[in-house]
């Protein structure tokens, strides 16, 4: 049975209708390590595949370990319905190509994982899908940007590496006036954020990050809120007020909640036509593990956040480092946006800038003896990376400027170990940078 909990202790525990395994009564989700399933019959094979009901047809398409974890996270963020892919990568794809098709665009928050900005300036392009990128520093930046072929905005609440909180309310309502729907990634901040209490229409995350939390598993998630009216403006979202081809010229944005009762056209889509033609579906074994993560996910951000706010003011004090890069050390609009947005904490991530540039950046890095230096974050251990030589290493020096990377970044995940131990080797790491 669902929970009816608010609470994201119990939701991460008890969330989605999942509460014994039918056959064995397990209490933990078993995996269902298997690509096929037995239809009961002509009819129920016909509905699965008609759409006229939804369950198991084929892993690639869904899996009943998968959808304990789609299950729980919805809940979690308050969406109708969730979509798992194999990656967070494969996710912010997903999410754009279910809304655009080659000559439409989407403008983006030039706030950006170097990534993602890859991914959109790049890939996207030559798929014939433009992304424009707009300062969220004036959300009017989102309007100037639009024409009548842009089918959604999207950004990052607490974007990697620059951490200036995403105005999410005031991107949403513009998008909301003109049928575009904002697409918001929520991974640096789960539990903290719920993007679609502010206006948001789809969520994703990088499941590899602190859902998982334990750097095992890659995969991502994709929350529709079921807040948005996908035919309201008909000419706006062509994807889902024309025939698709795939589904006997059905419309989906009218069809699927009159089939289905519910409001989840767009995970409907994402899982039937992108996921079923695209492949990218996540294992069953990696599902289990990011069910197992997710169950200690509310504990464990408590943790992260208490020891980045302990590791930013210790930064504040150190003489070769020139700027602490935080959101609990913001002012003005920037303060505001974190306080408005961020609840019960400033986020587990904490950037500096090293008086010495690149060289001290590369010593800081390479002196390191607690710390991990690995290309990722979210994991239970602190990590460390410097942006410049790295994950935005492939972007241009203008373009790492504009999403927050300068020569002498660098960039902490702060883990759940003994908050002395973490200052410790930041400070000693430091000392080689004088």
């Amino acid at each position: 049975m669902t929970t009816t909990s608010l609470h994201p202790e119990t939701i991460a525990l008890h969330g989605g209708q999942y509460r014994a395994d039918s056959s064995t009564n397990s209490v933990a989700v078993p995996i269902y390590q298997t690509t096929s399933y037995q239809f009961n019959n002509h009819e129920h094979a016909s509905n699965l595949f008609s759409l006229k009901e939804l369950g198991n047809i084929y892993t690639r398409i869904m899996n009943p370990t998968t959808a304990v974890l789609e299950e729980r996270i919805a809940q979690l963020e308050g969406g109708l319905a969730a979509l798992a892919v194999s990656s967070g990568q494969a996710a912010s794809a997903f999410a754009v190509q279910n809304l655009c098709k080659s000559g439409d665009n989407i403008v983006s928050s030039t706030d950006l994982y170097g990534g993602t900005w890859n991914q959109f300036a790049n890939t996207f392009k030559q798929l014939g899908i433009e992304v424009r990128f707009a300062d969220p520093i004036d959300p009017m930046n989102f309007a100037k940007l639009t024409d009548k072929n842009t089918r959604g905005y999207y950004a990052e609440t607490l974007p990697n590496p620059k951490l200036n909180v995403f105005p999410i309310e005031e991107v949403a309502e513009i998008g909301r006036k003109n049928g575009i729907p904002l697409i918001v990634d929520n991974t640096a901040t789960p539990i903290t954020c719920k993007p679609l209490n502010h206006g948001a229409a789809i969520v994703v995350y990088s499941l590899t990050k602190w859902i998982g939390g334990h750097g095992s598993s890659i995969g991502g998630m994709i929350v529709d809120g079921g807040n948005f009216d996908w035919t309201k403006f008909p000419e706006r979202q062509p994807l889902y007020n024309t025939p698709d081809p795939s589904y006997w010229g059905w419309v989906l944005g009218k069809v699927v909640p009159e089939v289905l009762g519910a409001n989840i056209a767009f995970a409907v889509r994402a899982r039937f036509v992108l996921l079923r033609d695209l492949g990218a579906a996540l294992s069953p074994s990696n599902s289990f593990n990011f069910i197992q993560g997710l169950e200690t996910l509310p504990l464990r951000i408590q943790k992260h956040q208490e020891n980045a706010f302990s590791v930013a003011k210790f930064l504040k004090k150190q003489q070769n480092v020139t700027k602490v890069i935080y959101p609990g050390f913001q002012d003005g609009q920037n303060k505001s946006r974190a306080e408005k947005y961020l609840k019960d904490g400033f986020g587990p991530l904490v950037g500096f800038e090293l008086k010495g540039g690149k060289e001290a950046g590369s010593k800081f890095i390479d002196n390191l003896k607690l710390i991990y230096h690995v290309a990722n974050i979210g994991d239970a251990r602190t990590l460390a990376i410097h942006p410049a030589s790295t994950t935005h290493s492939q972007l241009s020096p203008e373009d790492q400027m504009k999403t927050g990377v300068t020569p002498g970044y660098v960039r902490l995940s702060i883990g759940i170990e003994n908050i002395e131990d973490i200052v410790k080797d930041i400070e000693q790491a430091l000392i080689s940078t004088n």
